[in-house]
Order: C-alpha cells, then sequence, then structure tokens
C-alpha cells in the first residue's frame, strides 16, 4: 500500500481544517473532524480503504476518548494522530499482513496513533505561535480602528500557520511514511520481542482513555452499573465499538429526554392530583 502525491495533499488539508478557527469553529473543526473516529472515515476514503480507515479510527479514538485541551494544554495531538497517525498505521497493517479488526491489528494501530500523536504537540504548538503574530496584527488593527482588518486576520492568515504546520508536515510524512514502515517491517520482525512488545503496549492503551474518561464521569459508585452494563451487553451480543455507540446514544437520549420531562413538568400542590394519563 502506497500513498500519492495527491492523496498526502488531501490528507494534509483535512489536517488544516481539523484545527482552522474558521471552520465552525472548535465544534465542527477539532472536535468532530479531527477525531479519530470521524478521521479515520476520511483517510479511509482518500486511501481507498474505508472499513480499515473506520477500524482503526476506532481503536485510535478509545485511547484519546477523554482527552481535553484545558487552557490550550495538549498532551496528544489528535490531528495528527487521525490524519498521520491512521494512514501510516494502515500502511503498517498492509506490510505486515494484520487485520484491521484483529487484536494484533488494533494493539498495532493504537502504538502508532501514541506515537505520532506525542510528536503532533509540536506542531501544535508552532502553530500557535506563529498565531502570535497574526495576533499583534490583529490589535494594532483594533487600536488603529480599521476593523475590516480583521477579517483577514481571522479568516486569512491563520492558513499560513497551518499549511506551515499541519500541510506540510503532513503531506510528506504521509508520503514518505511508507518507505520507513518497510525499514521498520525489515529490522523488526513479528516474532521479534520489539514487535510482541508494541502489541502488547498497545493492547493495554484503550485501558489508559476509558480510565481517563470514568475519572471524569463517575462521581459516586452507583454511576459504575452502567458502565459495566455497557460491556456486559456488548460480550453477550458480540457487537463491536460502533455498535455499542449506537445502542449507548439510544440510552443516551432516553435518559435525555426523561431528565427534560422531569425539569419542565411543574410541581403539584399537596392534595391536587391529576388523573389524565400523560404523554412520555
Amino acid at each position: 500500500m502506497t500513498i500519492s502525491w495527491i492523496q498526502a495533499f488531501l490528507l494534509g488539508l483535512f489536517a488544516c481544517l481539523s484545527s482552522m478557527p474558521g471552520l465552525g469553529g472548535t465544534s465542527i473543526g477539532n472536535y468532530t473532524l479531527g477525531r479519530p473516529l470521524v478521521g479515520g472515515l476520511v483517510c479511509g476514503i482518500i486511501l481507498g480503504d474505508v472499513a480499515s480507515g473506520i477500524l482503526v479510527g476506532v481503536a485510535m479514538q478509545v485511547v484519546y476518548i477523554a482527552l481535553v485541551t484545558p487552557g490550550g494544554t495538549v498532551s496528544a495531538d489528535v490531528r495528527a494522530v487521525s490524519y498521520i497517525g491512521i494512514p501510516l498505521a494502515m500502511i503498517a497493517l498492509k506490510s505486515y499482513g494484520l487485520d484491521a479488526a484483529s487484536a494484533d491489528g488494533q494493539a498495532l494501530a493504537t502504538s502508532f496513533g501514541t506515537m505520532v500523536g506525542t510528536l503532533g504537540t509540536v506542531l501544535f504548538y508552532g502553530t500557535a505561535t506563529i498565531n502570535l503574530a497574526w495576533q499583534h496584527i490583529g490589535w494594532t488593527a483594533v487600536e488603529k480602528g480599521d476593523y475590516h482588518k480583521l477579517y483577514v486576520v481571522d479568516w486569512v492568515l491563520p492558513w499560513i500557520s497551518h499549511i506551515i504546520c499541519s500541510l506540510i508536515p503532513t503531506m510528506i510524512m504521509c508520503k514518505m511514511g511508507a518507505p520507513m514502515v518497510d525499514l521498520i517491517k525489515a529490522y523488526l520482525p513479528m516474532e521479534g520481542i520489539a514487535m510482541k512488545t508494541l502489541f502488547t503496549v498497545g493492547s493495554l492503551l484503550p485501558c489508559v482513555g476509558i480510565a481517563i474518561l470514568l475519572k471524569q464521569i463517575v462521581t459516586k459508585a452507583i454511576d459504575f452499573v452502567p458502565f459495566f452494563f455497557g460491556f456486559t451487553l456488548a460480550a453477550a451480543l458480540g457487537i463491536n465499538l460502533v455498535s455499542a455507540t449506537v445502542i449507548a446514544g439510544m440510552f443516551a437520549l432516553i435518559n435525555y429526554r426523561i431528565k427534560m420531562i422531569s425539569m419542565s413538568k411543574p410541581a403539584v400542590a399537596d392534595g391536587d392530583f391529576d388523573d389524565e394519563e400523560e404523554d412520555i
């Protein structure tokens, strides 16, 4: 499996769009298009293997499922994970002859994503540093009353930062990544200690993401009940993560509607009861 320059350019372009403030803010860019779950679909379409792209994206998403960026502090750049890590992981899986749905395939994918995610923080802070220059231009325009110049500062100048720190690095890494994967394959055979260690570590990485998520949402012991129920349901039905996500979304919708009804229902005084049936 190889990546052409056109495919590498498209991957770099999506890496830019994943963090562009003009793309509907961070809601559409960073927190949607930049997530591995969505990036896997995009990479699969660009590289012509949608199934592998989605499977690799799902495996990487579990690791970064609870990643937040408080105050701009970034421990891993999911933009790099999505549009550098996923393509390279897809190449590695093809090179080693692994199925993306297998345990070894997912372990290898998460390992690639973690390595690239840490490297991507350099690109993230590089973009932020260059953007400081555009902010200075914007403040100068405000002081002079030239408010029309802010459109250029907000919509045009950031493209320079992202082209330098997102598009070009992503394009080069994706295009030159295939020979590096072949080199890794030559020096690190499947049966070697290094690869076995990589698979072991990679299989444990999703536990880190789930543990971080639990730390954020579990406030009392009873909160573990729906968590374990989800795992029991997945094990009993033999469903994958995508199917489990759809089922969880349905339960979340039901819970949301029940809470909205309970909040909007007016308080009933003692002794006043309505015998009429209410639609829920």
